[in-house]
């Protein structure tokens, strides 16, 4: 059912992060782009345990 919502929507592109898991159905949609959070996470994590500021990973 999903699968069907998202096929004929008139959105162009949906974007996920991958902390959910998506069905191969969902996956295989072509106008829905999954991104990875692990790099920006870790980093996070990196900060957060040598006390440094996590604000600065988003000032770009």
């Amino acid at each position: 059912m999903r699968q069907n919502n998202l096929r004929n929507s008139v959105i162009d592109e949906v974007v996920v992060c991958d902390t959910i898991p998506l069905t191969d159905e969902i996956k295989a949609l072509p106008n829905v782009r999954t991104l990875t959070l692990s790099g920006m996470l870790a980093e996070a994590i990196r900060r957060i345990s040598n006390e440094e500021s996590i604000s600065a990973m988003f000032e770009h």
